[in-house]
C-alpha cells in the first residue's frame, strides 16, 4: 500500500515538473519567434490605421443606408 502511494506522489511531482519544463520552453520558443518578427515602421503604421478608419468609415456609409433602405421598404409592406 506505501509503494502505491509512493509512486502516485512520484507520478504527481513529475507532472508537475514536467509541466513547468513545458511552460518554460513555449515561453523560450515565443521570444525566439518574437526576436524574428518585422515589426512595421511608424509611417507603415499610419497608413495602415488610415485604411482601416477610411474602410470603416465608407463601410459604415454603406451599412446605414442599406439600413434606412430595407426599414422604409418594410414600413411601406406593414402599413
Amino acid at each position: 500500500m506505501a509503494k502505491k502511494q509512493d509512486q502516485a506522489s512520484e507520478i504527481k511531482s513529475d507532472n508537475v515538473q514536467n509541466s513547468v519544463t513545458h511552460f518554460s520552453r513555449y515561453l523560450e520558443d515565443a521570444k525566439a519567434e518574437l526576436r524574428k518578427v518585422t515589426w512595421p515602421t511608424l509611417p507603415e503604421t499610419k497608413k495602415a490605421t488610415l485604411a482601416v478608419l477610411g474602410f470603416v468609415a465608407v463601410m459604415a456609409v454603406i451599412l446605414g443606408l442599406m439600413d434606412l433602405g430595407l426599414s422604409a421598404l418594410i414600413k411601406s409592406i406593414l402599413s
